[in-house]
């Protein structure tokens, strides 16, 4: 019994504490994250499907930094000839440099894959990228909030390689012998500036619910044309290297990528007096810190996360205060 309480405690708060994080943030007040976006553009099988990589590769570094507010500093796109492993390699390194822990990175890999001896590579010029050659560059990042997705075929085994706590990983197929021409990019990538993607109609597109919308959209494809599909997109944000092909805040995986998102369709201009910006500022750091811990709460003890969680939500709830004070003076 006394296991029993000194578990329910913890729980009580949690909840309590959550409630009063809901009272505290709502739609208008959204934040805009600080994201830092890495996307890769390789080689395709044929120039038509070259093309097709391009436009999505290109279409998400626009909509990234246009309707959801990421600054243009913070996106790399690397296509055609600039992009080779030496280059994605320097990326990680502006990444590791620029991105504080509570920033989003997200990686987003366009192109053709291919699997063979055991052994799954995203096609680049000059020397492909195995799963392997990723995941000392993505242990280098500070970052507790990245995400990795690659959208080409013969995906699947990256899952395993990269998966870690703290990491969401997308991959468009489910085995390394999917290995023909993916359409999961494209509905991924407009998913993003969609308000019909939107499902909790919170302003943001987290990455499940990009996930979701991309692998509906590839499904109607393939009925529609009377085609057995040849890819089958999975989901791991749980960091124990298997993916789920139906995640969901139900499922084993699906919470955390919940929580992350590219940033928010609701952009909040923020106020042209100094004292009250840093006010907002710091509010917006308490809360990507909020959401940090939240991504961790699966590894941590009960009561340390309700503690740290407490501490984190009266802080929150003290530079609410100021800000609501300070908009008074100024009216």
């Amino acid at each position: 019994m006394t296991h029993l309480r000194s578990f329910a405690a913890p729980v009580g708060r949690v909840r309590a504490l959550f409630v009063a994080l809901l009272c505290l943030t709502t739609p208008a007040a959204a934040f805009a994250q600080s994201t830092h976006l890495l996307i890769v553009v390789g080689l395709a099988g044929d120039p038509e499907h070259g093309e097709l990589f391009k436009k999505w590769g290109t279409t998400l570094a626009s909509t990234a930094t246009g309707k959801l507010g990421v600054p243009k500093d913070h996106v790399i796109l690397l296509t055609d000839q600039q992009a080779t492993r030496d280059a994605v390699v320097k990326a990680f390194g502006t990444l590791a440099a620029a991105a504080a822990e509570d920033d989003t990175v997200a990686i987003v890999l366009f192109g053709h894959g291919t699997y063979a001896n055991k052994t799954a590579k995203f096609n680049l010029v000059g020397p492909d990228m195995t799963a392997e050659d990723f995941a000392p560059l993505l242990a280098k990042l500070k970052s507790k909030r990245v995400v990795f997705v690659n959208t080409a075929s013969a995906s699947a085994p990256f899952v395993e390689a990269l998966s870690a706590p703290g990491r969401v990983i997308v991959t468009a197929t489910r085995t390394g012998g999917e290995m023909y021409a993916t359409l999961f990019g494209g509905p991924f990538v407009e998913a993003f500036s969609l308000e019909a993607a939107d499902a909790d109609r919170d302003g943001k597109v987290s990455i499940l619910e990009a996930f979701e919308y991309a692998k509906k959209s590839v499904a109607a494809s393939y009925q529609r044309e009377g085609l057995l599909p040849t890819e089958h997109s999975l989901l791991d944000d749980n960091g124990d290297k298997e993916g789920s092909l139906e995640p969901s805040l139900e499922a084993k995986d699906g919470r955390n990528a919940a929580v992350l998102s590219l940033g928010s369709m609701r952009q909040q201009a923020l106020p042209a007096d100094e004292k009250l910006r840093a006010l907002y500022l710091e509010r917006q750091a308490l809360e990507r810190r909020i959401d940090s811990l939240k991504l961790l709460k699966s590894g941590m003890d009960p009561e340390k996360y309700a503690s740290e969680l407490e501490k984190l939500a009266t802080e929150l709830a003290l530079k609410t205060r100021q800000i609501r004070e300070a908009e008074g003076k100024s009216k």
